[in-house]
């Protein structure tokens, strides 16, 4: 997965967005731009490109998309709940459609126990209220593949988004269950007809 799969990506996105009429803001931190700039290099982007945070440091976070110090304090900046903050944050703050934020360990250095170079927290955010999470523990691949991968992810994510809720599938009727009743095996003893006692003979 490289820029030509980004790139590939990118115009996807923006094609089904133009499409769908929605905005995109991002929110990044160990890829410091690379996702707005993966889509701001497709000419005609900024119908679709609204913004895009570059929030590296926590006071950055805070400042800029609105992440709770107690968040980062309690989570740390490479968490879920750290990653879902600065979508929401890009969200409302950009008043787009779509945001997506990205937190992680690009290495060589900056891992702390239970969090390994190459560890990514990924969220996206809609303004119709889904969001979704994902981690990815890329591994010591070194610095640049770990952020290029992390764009094509964070492209991916938006894609899923952009694409609209799933339909739900139809709930089978009750009545198609109930409406017949299962048949009882009955003991073959019930099957036997009675015998009638004999008749003593008349005398």
């Amino acid at each position: 997965m490289g820029s030509s799969d980004a790139r590939a990506l990118s115009r996807s996105l923006l094609d089904l967005c133009r499409m769908r009429k929605l905005t995109i803001a991002t929110a990044e931190s160990c890829t410091g731009g690379l996702v707005a700039g993966a889509l701001t290099d497709i000419p005609g982007s900024s119908d679709v490109i609204d913004r895009g945070f570059v929030t590296y440091s926590n006071d950055a976070k805070r400042a800029m998309l609105g992440v709770e110090a107690g968040t980062l304090a309690n989570f740390g900046a490479v968490s879920k709940e750290t990653a879902t903050a600065m979508a929401i944050g890009a969200l409302e703050r950009a008043g787009t459609d779509l945001a997506v934020a990205i937190t992680g360990i690009a290495g060589p250095g900056g891992a702390t126990p239970g969090k390994p170079v190459g560890l990514v927290h990924f969220a996206a955010a809609a303004r119709d209220g889904r969001i979704i999470h994902r981690e990815h523990r890329f591994g010591a691949i070194g610095r640049s593949a770990v952020r290029a991968r992390s764009v094509v992810e964070a492209l991916r994510m938006l894609m899923d988004l952009a694409r609209g809720p799933q339909a739900q599938a139809k709930p089978k009727r009750a009545a198609a269950v109930t409406r017949l009743r299962p048949r009882v095996t009955r003991s073959p003893r019930r099957h036997v007809a009675k015998r009638r006692t004999p008749r003593s003979p008349r005398g």
